[in-house]
């Protein structure tokens, strides 16, 4: 059952600019000067955001910066992930379960508004899965990879503040070439010199690259939607 307490302050994580765009979009967020802060209101529930950037390290990071900011009674990342298993392109996924891949550390996320929990995610911070790893991942329940979200259940669980992912089926792991990861800044923003290189060396890839960035759109909206739905409900 959901729970239906309501959260005076909710805070945002989205990892990069292509995923937090459309949240700030679907919640009339708007940007302080710094740019690194965004606010706003679903209902009387006063929301605060930011980007964490790609990687468990900046994932920290940006959560303690957010906890440190404000008195966020919960949390909620919100983006794109990886699927293997029975996951599909489009999927959007609540995941119950959280683990951090180097450790095995579990995390249990807890619902907000009609949110329904289920299913393991795993993060890490090899963007490349190999098909032995990928299988047992999969035998171990696991239905999507990440490279966030349970460094950021990590701090909220050390904070003891809870925790919700939505996180949305932009590609499936083993189609999606592990270098693609060396085309986004570490802030999450395109590496145009980089982007460039690889066309030019390796154009055969662009119908992938097309697609890939096509899917990974449409699942930031999808993911934006389904928290907006969540924090109004």
């Amino acid at each position: 059952m959901a729970d239906t307490r309501r959260p005076a302050l909710v805070g945002l994580l989205a990892p990069m600019p292509s995923e937090m765009s459309p949240l700030a979009k679907e919640l009339s967020l708007s940007r302080e000067d710094d740019a690194r802060v965004y606010r706003g209101k679903a209902g009387a529930i006063g929301l605060i955001g930011a980007r964490t950037g790609i990687g468990t390290k900046r994932a920290r990071d940006a959560t303690a910066r957010l906890l440190d900011t404000a008195p966020v009674e919960h949390v909620i990342v919100v983006g794109i992930a990886g699927g293997m298993g029975a996951s599909k392109v489009g999927d959007v996924l609540f995941p119950e379960v959280v683990a951090l891949k180097d450790t095995r550390a579990e995390f249990r996320a807890s619902p907000i508004g009609d949110i329904a929990l289920s299913g393991r995610l795993v993060t890490h911070d090899d963007f490349d899965l190999g098909p032995d790893e990928t299988a047992r991942l999969v035998d171990d329940g696991y239905i999507a990879v990440d490279m966030e979200t349970a460094a950021i259940a990590e701090v909220c669980a050390q904070r003891g503040c809870p925790w919700t992912a939505v996180r949305a089926i932009s590609d499936l792991v083993g189609v999606t070439p592990g270098d693609v990861i060396d085309l986004a800044n570490p802030d999450g923003s395109p590496n145009i010199g980089a982007s460039l290189k690889y066309l030019l060396t390796k154009p055969w890839q662009i119908p992938k690259l097309v697609r890939l960035a096509v899917d990974s759109q449409k699942a930031a909206n999808a993911a934006a939607r389904a928290a907006g739905r969540a924090l109004r409900s």
